[in-house]
């Protein structure tokens, strides 16, 4: 399942509060969900030693990482924070939150090019971010306002020039966007619900069009020559028809649907039965620490519905396989959606999964 994201309008830039579902595997420590509460009411210092109680016993816990670091930037301590979210893309480079909120602190700097390569590392890692298309959007629009403002200073009669710096300064001029928190006096486990409110479209005058050098023109191509179509073998008949790959790639999607039904039903030992003896364990947990966690989540009160859709199969070999599709997961206190991808291999006659990762 993705991170459940807090989105808060941060300066330039939306910071994200991310709980990190199914990658911290149990749910939210009581330290760490005060943490959150405190978080919302602006209380930085008692949520930051709440946090740390946290980590005291789960030093490795992205969910309790992270969240220090969000507490750190909203406390004016960037480089505290700067050096929390770089660890965190360090240990956990498939993860796009941290990435983004390093952007919002660069951004913060004036720093605008490496905010701009920290965002592309987001969206490299999981292409549907929003929040990392929107905040690149604001970068683009801070160092266009830079470039034309240099325009200017080179040629102070470019009235194109003026006219985009106008636009562009229209645009980043807007009131930042206020979030609004969720009033329901309970939250999912970990995570903290809040939606940002749209900001109101700028209208912006129209720029002058772009100056575009002429292409000369190329002399016409000579035409191509025509090799003629060899004729089609012929096939004696009786000859038997070449096994289509779509039939190995039907083992695997029934293998995929048998984990989702697994999962939906709760049935633990079905469920970790379709994971490989030499699964990539994510966070650098044991197996047996990650079962364990993965049976508390499983097995919490409460159906869950878990179903994967569009799935499309790339077979590396005979005995190995990635498979991405789009999975829904639903739950008394969460519905999300998310592309996923699983690494499968062929052992003992069945497809196991290698290997789990949020996103393509």
């Amino acid at each position: 399942m993705p991170p459940t994201s807090l989105l808060v309008r941060h300066g330039l830039l939306t910071l994200a509060v991310a709980a990190f579902i199914g990658f911290s595997g149990a749910a939210s420590s009581a330290p760490l969900q005060d943490a959150q509460q405190l978080l919302k009411q602006g209380q930085y210092s008692q949520a930051l030693d709440q946090v740390d109680k946290h980590l005291s016993d789960k030093p490795k816990d992205p969910q309790g990482r992270f969240l220090k670091g969000v507490i750190l930037t909203e406390m004016g301590k960037t480089s505290d924070a700067i050096s929390v979210f770089t660890k965190l893309t360090e240990d956990f480079p498939e993860l796009p939150e941290p990435y983004n909120n390093l952007a919002v602190i660069y951004a913060q700097q004036k720093q605008f090019d490496k905010a701009k390569l920290a965002l592309e590392k987001a969206i490299r890692t999981h292409p549907s971010y929003a929040t990392a298309h929107e905040n690149l959007g604001d970068i683009y629009a801070r160092l266009a306002s830079q470039a034309y403002d240099k325009a200017l200073q080179l040629d102070s009669s470019n009235a194109a020039a003026q006219t985009k710096l106008s636009v562009i300064r229209e645009l980043i001029s807007v009131s930042p966007r206020v979030a609004n928190i969720s009033a329901k006096p309970s939250l999912p486990s970990g995570p903290i619900v809040v939606a940002a409110a749209p900001a109101p479209a700028p209208v912006a005058p129209t720029p002058a069009p772009v100056k575009v050098a002429e292409v000369p023109k190329a002399a016409p191509a000579a035409p191509a020559k025509v090799e003629p179509t060899p004729p089609a073998p012929v096939i004696p008949r009786g000859t038997p028809a070449k096994p289509a790959e779509a039939s190995g790639n039907s083992d695997i999607n029934k293998s995929v649907e048998a984990w989702a039904a697994d999962w939906s039903r709760k049935d633990v030992k079905a469920y970790l039965s379709h994971y490989a003896k030499d699964f990539k364990v994510p966070g650098g947990q044991s197996r047996s620490a990650w079962e364990t966690e993965r049976s508390q989540r499983v097995k919490k009160p409460g159906n869950i519905k878990v179903s994967v859709e569009a799935l499309k199969v790339s077979m590396d070999g005979s005995d190995k396989a990635e498979v991405r599709f789009r999975q829904q997961y639903a739950s008394a206190n969460l519905k999300s959606g998310s592309a996923k991808t699983l690494v499968l291999v062929k052992q003992g006659g069945k497809w196991l999964i290698q290997q789990e990762r949020i996103g393509n």
